[in-house]
């Protein structure tokens, strides 16, 4: 191959001697440029961003001080608005005007805008909450988010469903259930906690056509939204007990039934019992334990020996929360006898949850216990330690 036509020898050079080189050579060179070219790439898009970065925040910086001083002024102390509202009297009109200038037609001033109405919302109650969001309706900002709820991006979906959640909007269900879904965990976890939020009917509807599974960070969320909503309607949780087919659906119901106090579901609890799934089954020994239902005390004790150990965990516990004080022979058969460490110090937590019923075997068992079973009850006797 003739390399005349490069007009810097060096370079020719180069090329000739890369040309002539064992492939393998060129093989390593090759990967050595490619790497160098993709580290390149990558500062780039880092500094890009950074920078990109950087201007957001002075952009920030020069306009959030402005729109907060048109909230305090026109809103939060605005006399006419809050005379108003104390007389109980409709509301005027908010000064819209100043919220319209050149800095806010834009899309970032619009944002900026949302993001302020947002922040303020959050620490407000009653009627400036009420204000807020008027302004958010009136400004036609609402428009935005609803618009990023079309968008093919999870993420900006995601931002619109916590914008539209913040400000109390009303979403239709054929938008947001199938979101709910979703393959995207983040967008999926958003979903649920808007649709549970955002529903006055049936918040749990979504419960009927999940199929992807509740993770625990998703339980923690929507439990705290679901124990902190105002005036959410709280249905029978003994329904997706019975009926979903999502285990992680039945598992959360059954903390939900716990917590609700909803005695009605024990039936349905205590059919889970005969579940194939150990996991659900040690669930339903747990809430039935929590809610101290002591016709199942007989049948947890019948069950016991044909159970995985987190099952035989959760009957030991189950039986001391019952307290019914029945069953402390068995309590007592099972702390002496029982090869597994676990078994044994939650036999003795249930013993020791016995109180007055259990206090004859407590003394037994303290005078007559081997050194690493003292340890056991002595560290169970602690009031610190619970279930």
């Amino acid at each position: 191959m003739d390399f005349s036509y490069f007009t810097d020898a060096s370079i020719a050079q180069l090329l000739e001697e890369f040309y002539y080189s064992p492939l393998i050579i060129q093989i390593a060179i090759f990967f050595i440029f490619f790497s160098v070219l993709c580290i390149l790439v990558t500062y780039t898009s880092i500094l890009t961003k950074r920078y990109k970065g950087y201007r957001l925040e002075k952009k920030l910086e020069r306009i959030n001080p402005i729109i907060d001083d048109l909230i305090l002024k026109n809103i939060i102390f605005n006399d006419e608005l809050n005379k108003d509202a104390e007389e109980g009297e409709p509301a005027n009109l908010i000064p819209l005007h100043d919220f319209q200038k050149i800095p806010f037609k834009s899309a970032f001033g619009k944002q900026a805008l949302i993001n302020r109405i947002i922040s303020f919302r959050k620490s407000f109650k009653g009627t400036i909450a009420f204000y807020l969001r008027q302004l958010y309706i009136d400004l036609e900002l609402d428009k935005q988010s609803f618009n990023k709820m079309k968008s093919v991006k999870w993420d900006k979906k995601v931002v619109a469903l916590v914008e539209l959640t913040a400000m109390d909007m009303s979403i239709a269900d054929v938008n947001i259930l199938p979101l709910t879904n979703s393959k995207n965990s983040e967008l999926r976890a958003e979903a649920r906690h808007a649709y549970i939020k955002l529903s006055k009917n049936e918040p749990f509807k979504f419960f009927d056509v999940v199929t992807e599974p509740l993770l625990m960070w998703d339980q923690i969320q929507l439990f705290k939204i679901i124990t902190t909503t105002e005036d959410i309607a709280i249905p029978n949780f003994a329904r997706w007990v019975t009926y979903s087919t999502n285990k992680s659906i039945v598992s959360f119901c059954l903390k939900l039934i716990v917590y609700y106090n909803q005695v009605d579901g024990i039936p349905a609890v205590i059919k889970l019992l005969d579940t194939k799934d150990h996991g659900l089954r040690a669930n339903a020994i747990n809430c039935l334990g929590k809610l101290k239902v002591d016709e199942v005390e007989d049948k947890l004790l019948e069950i016991y020996g044909n159970q995985t150990q987190n099952c035989q965990i959760e009957i030991l516990k189950a039986i001391g929360r019952i307290r019914s004080g029945k069953s402390i022979d068995f309590l007592k058969y099972e702390f002496l006898h029982s090869s597994d460490f676990d078994l044994r110090k939650n036999a003795a937590r249930s013993i020791i949850s016995g109180g007055i019923k259990a206090q004859e075997t407590i003394q037994l068992l303290l005078d007559t216990a081997t050194k690493e079973n003292l340890l056991i009850l002595k560290h169970c006797m602690n009031p610190l330690i619970k279930f």
